[in-house]
C-alpha cells in the first residue's frame, strides 16, 4: 500500500550512505583501540561537575537533599526554602505543589564527592547521602575564632587562629601552665557593658583561652572565669584545671575540665561552666570600699596521666 509520501517513500527504499571523509591527517582507529581512555578521568570529572551544579539549591546556593522539589516546568529547589518562596518556583514563579524530582535524588545517590575540609587536609571520598553526616563531624573542619567580644566570623585552624588572636584581636599570649591574673574595673555596678578579657595560654605543646567577664544571672550580676581549649573535646578531656579568687582571709575554689572552642564561648558560659563569683563577693574579696573591682584569679592547668 502506498503510503502517499513520495518523499518518506524514497527515503526508506533508498537509505543514504555518507562515505567517511578521505584525509591524509586521518587517524587510523586500530592503531589506538587498545590505547588507555586518557579524556575518562577528566570526563567524569566534568559530569560530577555539572551534577554537582543540578543539586545546588538556586535560593540558599546549597546541595540539596531529600526531598528535593520540582515546579512543573522541571526547575528544583530544596525542601529548606520551599516555605520561604511562598509556594512560588524562583526560577519561573509557576506555583510548585508538592512535585519531587525522584531522578535528581537518585542521580545524587550515585554520587561520590570529597569532603568540603579538602582544603584543611581532608582526603576522603564519600557519598553524596553521607558527605553532610561527615563533615559535620570532620576532624579537619576549621575553628572559630574564640574570641567572642565583637562576634568575630574568622575561621582556621589553630595555628592560624594563634596567629589571628595575636596579630588581629591584640590578645596576650603567654607561655606556661600556671597564671595569676588580676582584673580592675572602676565601675563594678555595670554589668551589662563590662569590659570581658581573654587571655591564651601554651602549654603541653596546646593553647588554652582564659575568659574572665561580667553577666547577668536571672537578676543578679555575676562574674565568671573559665577556660576553653584550642582543639577538639575529645583533645580538651586529657585536661583539668583549677581557678581561685579570694582575699581577707576567704577563697573561692574551681576544678575543672576545660571546654572544647568547638562550643561556642555564649554556650559555655550560660551552662555555667567555671568559677562564677557574684557581685557581692567579688566586692568583697576587692576590699577598700566596694567602689572598684579588683579581683585576682589564680590557677594552672595540668595533664591527666
Amino acid at each position: 500500500m502506498a503510503s502517499g509520501n513520495t518523499f518518506f517513500d524514497d527515503m526508506r527504499s533508498k537509505p543514504e550512505v555518507i562515505d567517511p571523509p578521505q584525509n591524509e591527517d586521518m587517524l587510523d582507529v586500530s592503531d589506538h583501540v587498545n590505547d588507555p581512555p586518557q579524556h575518562a578521568l577528566k570526563s567524569n570529572g566534568t559530569v560530577a561537575s555539572n551534577v554537582r551544579e543540578l543539586l545546588e539549591c538556586p535560593v540558599c546556593l546549597n546541595a540539596m537533599y531529600p526531598p528535593i522539589h520540582q515546579c512543573s516546568n522541571g526547575h528544583t529547589l530544596c525542601s529548606g526554602c520551599k516555605p520561604r518562596v511562598h509556594n512560588r518556583c524562583p526560577t519561573c514563579r509557576h506555583e510548585l505543589g508538592n512535585i519531587r524530582c525522584l531522578a535528581l535524588e537518585k542521580v545524587a545517590a550515585s554520587l561520590e564527592l570529597p569532603c568540603k575540609y579538602e582544603a584543611f587536609g581532608c582526603v576522603g571520598i564519600y557519598p553524596y547521602y553521607s558527605k553532610l553526616k561527615h563533615e559535620a563531624q570532620c576532624s579537619f573542619r576549621p575553628y572559630n575564632c574564640p574570641y567572642a567580644g565583637s562576634e568575630c566570623t574568622v575561621i582556621g585552624d589553630i595555628p592560624y587562629l594563634v596567629a589571628h588572636l595575636k596579630d588581629d584581636h591584640k590578645v596576650d599570649m603567654h607561655n606556661g601552665s600556671t597564671f595569676n591574673h588580676r582584673y580592675v574595673k572602676s565601675n563594678p555596678h555595670e554589668v551589662e557593658n563590662a569590659t570581658w578579657m581573654l587571655t591564651v595560654f601554651s602549654c603541653f605543646g596546646q593553647y588554652f583561652c582564659l575568659h574572665f567577664e561580667a553577666f547577668q544571672l536571672g537578676m543578679a550580676p555575676v562574674y565568671i572565669a573559665f577556660l576553653r581549649f584550642m582543639g577538639d573535646d575529645n583533645e580538651a578531656k586529657n585536661y583539668s584545671y583549677s581557678l581561685e579568687v579570694g582575699a581577707n582571709g576567704r577563697k573561692m575554689v574551681w576544678q575543672g575540665v576545660p571546654r572544647s572552642i568547638r562550643d561556642s564561648h555564649r554556650k559555655v558560659r550560660d551552662s555555667f561552666d567555671g568559677l562564677i563569683i557574684q557581685r557581692n563577693m567579688a566586692l568583697f574579696f576587692s576590699g577598700g570600699d566596694k567602689k572598684e573591682l579588683k579581683l585576682r584569679v589564680t590557677g594552672r592547668i595540668w595533664k591527666e596521666q
